[in-house]
């Protein structure tokens, strides 16, 4: 089965490496956006994600003429929705976007296209949302054409490397479906590609995340169980890993991105009395911003009119990506404490919080703080030198919820040091 264009709805953290990794390798592919900000920005040369080695990927792709940036769809062999699937205030799945984008398809859907949802969604949407929509055609769903489920599985800061490498789930609504997913993805894909149905692909994707959820909770309810019992868990942790079964992921300030924290969720909304673990696990890393203030409370005392420097915004170490930040939740609850807060994430800049404020540098962050927090280990914010921020926040309180620290070196240089689940701290 041969595609010779693509049409790529969706230009954000996936679809646009999708878009441009296909364009590298020798396919036709128009990249759309209804964000007219974000055509105008990548027909001038501009990539409006951070991902290294992107820029030069999308520049490659366009320099090529294989691929073009548009606001609205054309006629293609095949055709891929990467759109963002959040969710609404009730931890809902929004699927507006998914719908939106299938029904911007049937106007140029024709015999023998191939449709691939790769957006993260709840179990059933590809045969029981998408499929109606696409066939407003006048069309048939695996009979005039081709329709499948292939989630992205990739790591944000290693996203160019794991499209081509990872393993592949495609799930179509039938079996010739699947193969036509495989025939397009083959183009550039060299880890393994795996078959099967669509609805068992969308599940697939949600239980990789869950996964990692639940586990991330124990961590993180172990972090509270730990102060509890005067215990520091980060050693305790690691005498526990040495057990040869045993794995157990580190705590943090909560669980953010766009997977993570949201995926668990479908699974909630789809099925909830069969989902009470999900459920519970979720409601445990959504309160750890909470269990951040408290401990930093019993640490500090009084929070009410006190300087912090917040350290980190994004959702993970090392990557400007914060949707679903707890980092930001944090910060929001300092604030709502009462306190001064100065925000400063190296990859990040630009971003604002009400009634925070926003810092270019380490150093206008942190002068005359009374607290310096660390909140992601960034590597920028790991590598800093206690003796550079001395002179800045003397005698400040050093709270690191992360582990991303040496204990010795800051209480060296003459700061009070604490660390988020060590209850060993008082």
């Amino acid at each position: 089965m041969n595609f010779e264009s693509l049409c790529v709805l969706g230009l954000g953290y996936i679809g646009l490496p999708t878009a441009s990794t296909f364009a590298t390798h020798g396919i036709q592919v128009i990249g759309v956006d209804t964000n007219a900000r974000i055509v105008e920005s990548l027909n001038n040369g501009q990539v409006h994600l951070f991902e290294p080695g992107l820029r030069t990927l999308v520049q490659a792709a366009v320099g090529s003429k294989n691929l073009t940036i548009r606001n609205t769809p054309q006629k293609a062999d095949a055709f891929i929705i990467a759109v963002p699937t959040p969710f609404k205030e009730d931890k809902l799945a929004d699927l507006s976007y998914v719908t939106a984008a299938a029904e911007a398809i049937v106007p140029y859907l024709e015999k023998g296209n191939l449709v691939i949802l790769e957006s993260t969604s709840p179990p059933r949407t590809t045969v029981d949302i998408v499929a109606p929509i696409l066939e407003k055609s006048g069309l048939t769903a695996g009979t005039d054409f081709y329709l499948a489920y292939s989630p992205e599985r990739v790591l944000p800061g290693q996203i160019l490397r794991e499209l081509i490498e990872n393993a592949r789930v495609i799930g179509g609504i039938d079996a010739p479906s699947a193969q036509a997913g495989k025939s397009l993805y083959s183009t550039f894909v060299r880890g393994e590609i795996i078959l099967t149905d669509a609805t068992t692909a969308e599940m697939v994707k949600l239980m990789e995340n869950t996964y990692r959820d639940i586990n991330i909770a124990a961590a993180n309810e172990f972090s509270r169980l730990a102060a509890r019992f005067e215990v520091d868990i980060w050693e305790a942790i690691e005498v526990a890993n040495l057990h040869p079964r045993v794995k157990i992921l580190r705590p943090g300030p909560g669980v953010g991105g766009h997977c993570i924290s949201v995926d668990p969720w479908f699974f909630v909304e789809a099925a909830p009395e069969q989902s009470q673990l999900i459920r519970t696990a979720r409601l445990v890393n959504d309160r750890q911003p909470q269990f951040v203030i408290e401990s930093l409370r019993a640490a500090a005392g009084d929070l009410k009119d006190r300087k912090v420097a917040a350290l980190g915004l994004a959702y993970k170490p090392d990557v400007d990506d914060l949707r679903e930040s707890p980092a930001i939740e944090v910060v929001k609850a300092l604030i709502s404490a009462g306190c001064q807060v100065d925000i400063f994430d190296p990859f990040d800049t630009t971003y604002t919080i009400d009634r925070a404020n926003t810092c270019t540098n380490l150093e206008q962050a942190v002068k005359g703080a009374h607290i310096i927090l660390l909140l992601v280990p960034h590597t920028q914010l790991t590598d800093i030198d206690p003796k550079q921020v001395t002179a800045l926040a003397r005698n400040a309180i050093v709270f690191d919820t992360v582990n991303g620290w040496d204990r010795t070196i800051w209480k060296d240089a003459g700061f009070t040091y604490y660390r988020l689940g060590d209850g060993k701290n008082r």
